[in-house]
């Protein structure tokens, strides 16, 4: 794997010499600052500790890894994995992601037709799925989860036990929603107090700690 000085990386990225040469053994790492990816450019691992991590539409990426930073990928990318901590995720439409999802302190958000071939996981922060499919089933410890509709999750869901003897602000129990057509293949297993909504025309599988609230709509009550 080659590896470029910062001022050279970025003078490749703003004058796109990055997207046109497809170099898919380029790796980028920084620290103190952000990377930006062009959109349709071809690149290695992406890496930063603070700071944010941006790839554009129709991009390709080995893997992206951000510590006290964002990772926001466009439409139609490709990549590996995602990682952060103390950052969320946002993943556009369309888009593969060969391996899992995971953050710590963090929301995950997928769009329409995003497909997770591996597991898609998180301690804080809320979980939602536009259209998307995830492989590999969802965890999380104190955040929200939203299967919007038309979503499936193969692996089920799990909500672990809230171990974390500090909180900032009020702790309250979170809320898990499987939207109108969407599909949760595998167990749905809940370690702690939820409040859980499933559409009266959703698909789940077996359900162990949890009482589900049946809704009808697009929306169960707030």
């Amino acid at each position: 794997m080659k590896r470029i000085t910062l001022f050279v990386m970025s003078a490749l990225l703003v004058t796109g010499v990055a997207a046109a040469a497809g170099n898919a053994d380029l790796d980028i790492d920084k620290v103190n600052g952000s990377i930006h990816v062009p959109d349709n450019a071809t690149v290695g691992k992406l890496s930063t500790v603070n700071g944010s991590i941006h790839v554009g539409d129709g991009a390709h990426a080995a893997d992206a890894s951000t510590v006290n930073g964002s990772i926001h990928l466009g439409a139609n990318v490709t990549i590996d994995a995602l990682d952060t901590v103390n950052g969320g995720i946002h993943v556009g439409a369309g888009t593969k992601i060969a391996k899992t999802i995971e953050a710590v302190n963090g929301s995950i958000s997928l769009a329409a037709g995003t497909d997770v071939a591996g597991k898609v996981s998180n301690v804080n922060g809320g979980i939602a799925l536009t259209a998307a499919h995830v492989g590999g089933g969802i965890e999380t410890t104190s955040g929200d989860i939203d299967i919007g509709a038309n979503s499936r999750v193969d692996g089920g869901i799990l909500v672990n036990q809230d171990n974390s003897w500090f909180h900032f602000g009020v702790s309250r129990d979170p809320r898990v929603v499987i939207g109108p057509h969407a599909v949760v293949q595998g167990d749905m297993v809940f370690k702690r107090t939820v409040q859980l909504y499933v559409s009266d025309s959703a698909t789940v599988g077996k359900i162990e700690g949890a009482k589900p609230v049946t809704f009808t709509g697009d929306k169960p009550p707030q």
